[in-house]
């Protein structure tokens, strides 16, 4: 699989742009080349989001862009002059449209896609969605759903009247600065987020230098224990020699027995059990 993934990413990188405009869209230059310069990621396809006007066939009942003539886009605001000029050109049935940023995504593992998946949920594009195809690609779409699409001819006649187109493209340039807002104020940065955290996640677990901290703190509590237990065996020594000179005659204590008894009843901290000194 990781073969593979090189593989399909070298590949698609070098190959030729096939798009109308043969490159990237700049308003998504700075997300593209983030994700490709990651392992997990590659782009295959993308749009910055647009307004396009195309001109299809009268006799055609679904309007299909590939069968359309285009008569303006653009990746940016524009005029309601630059759609009334377009539409001096239709001859047929014209639609304006208003495409969001889609972007299309190959992920190296299925985490990989759910990351990204999340990303684009919680950035507002909550058209998203992720596939797995038959030869193992999993690829996660990032997808709006605020568009618009308006027929505004027919047979080359104008439908509408010129302020309701000059309405209609306030509301697509509306949706083109939220589209542009919630590309770089939100989904940039919450993927830079998320792949900053998920490489930190990844190197901590892998970091080597907690084990030393973790022995030398072990050895430190050890070193601890030890002198306890030290000084709790000089206290006993001195108990034992002051009660061995307080003995008379051959040297036994007036009370016997009482180190034994103590030492059932002593911690290891030195201090006398309050069940075991009741007892006496």
């Amino acid at each position: 699989m990781e073969k593979s993934f090189a593989q399909w990413k070298k590949q698609c990188l070098n190959k030729a742009d096939l798009s109308k405009k043969g490159a990237v869209d700049e308003a998504i230059e700075h997300v593209v080349s983030l994700l490709n310069s990651r392992e997990e990621y590659f782009t295959t396809s993308s749009c910055s989001g647009r307004v396009i006007l195309i001109d299809g066939a009268p006799e055609s009942s679904a309007v299909q862009k590939q069968n359309c003539a285009w008569l303006f886009v653009s990746h940016h605001k524009c005029t309601s002059e630059d759609l009334l000029s377009a539409l001096a050109g239709c001859s047929g049935d014209a639609v304006l449209k208003f495409e969001p940023f889609v972007l299309h995504v190959q992920c190296r593992r299925l985490e990989d896609a759910q990351l990204m998946h999340s990303v684009a949920i919680d950035s507002g594009f909550r058209n998203s969605g992720l596939t797995v195809g038959k030869k193992g690609k999993i690829i996660t779409a990032v997808r709006s759903t605020h568009g618009l699409e308006v027929p505004l001819s027919h047979d080359g006649t104008l439908l509408l009247p010129q302020e309701y187109i000059t309405y209609l493209t306030q509301v697509a340039n509306q949706k083109m600065e939220e589209n542009h807002r919630r590309i770089s104020s939100r989904f940039y940065q919450n993927l830079h987020l998320a792949l900053l955290t998920e490489k930190l996640q990844r190197v901590q677990i892998q970091d080597p230098h907690d084990a030393p901290e973790t022995e030398k703190g072990t050895d430190e509590e050890e070193e601890k224990e030890e002198r306890k237990k030290t000084s709790v065996y000089k206290r006993r020594r001195k108990r034992e020699q002051h009660e061995t000179d307080g003995c008379h005659g051959d040297g036994d204590c007036s009370v016997p027995g009482l180190e034994d008894c103590l030492d059932l009843f002593t911690g290891t901290n030195g201090s006398v059990s309050q069940t075991g000194f009741t007892g006496f």
